[in-house]
């Protein structure tokens, strides 16, 4: 994820505080990843430096004092941009867990061993995930949706493998 696009875009609605930027990106995009506040204000930092923000106005309080920035033209034009481009899907080609399998493979471990721990640890995360889309809003929902699916997917590449474990050991061993 563009921490910078997301700020970015959250500050499309008007210009607010780090703190305030902070609390939104938690509570929209960061349930399981909470920013730094650091992170934030770097951020911030370099998108003023990039003329993405400027800041829009400083208020001084007890602590430190708080910037409030806006949103440029420039920084609406790179959000857009950010947005009309296509993600690059993911093949995970370098699997770490493929190699686990190789490698006992060729250490004469059981491999069958490792497939099954792993279900047992995705049937493990996709009920969690579940429990949390039962209880969550439409936002919780579709953000465990598309984890479920991905876990989906590893699942039924742990059942092929696991039925190819024998052409493999062999096909590993030349």
């Amino acid at each position: 994820m563009s921490i910078g696009h997301t700020l970015l875009g959250l500050l499309e609605s008007g210009p607010r505080h780090g703190y305030d930027l902070k609390r939104a990106f938690d509570e929209k995009f960061g349930h399981d990843r909470p920013l730094h506040y650091g992170q934030v204000y770097s951020t911030m930092s370099r998108l003023l430096k990039n003329g993405l923000v400027v800041v829009d106005g400083i208020e001084a309080g007890d602590g430190p004092e708080r910037k409030r920035y806006a949103i440029t033209d420039a920084g609406i034009t790179d959000v857009q941009q950010w947005l009309a481009t296509p993600e690059k899907p993911e093949p995970y080609l370098q699997s770490t867990l493929y190699t686990k399998v190789v490698l006992a493979l060729l250490t004469h471990r059981d491999a069958a061993d490792i497939l099954d721990t792993q279900r047992s640890e995705h049937l493990r995360g996709m009920r969690i995930l579940t429990d949390r889309k039962r209880k969550g809003d439409l936002a919780d929902q579709l953000i465990c949706d598309h984890a479920l699916f991905h876990l989906e997917a590893d699942l039924r590449w742990l059942e092929l493998t696991a039925a190819r474990l024998d052409k493999l050991r062999e096909a590993v061993a030349r």
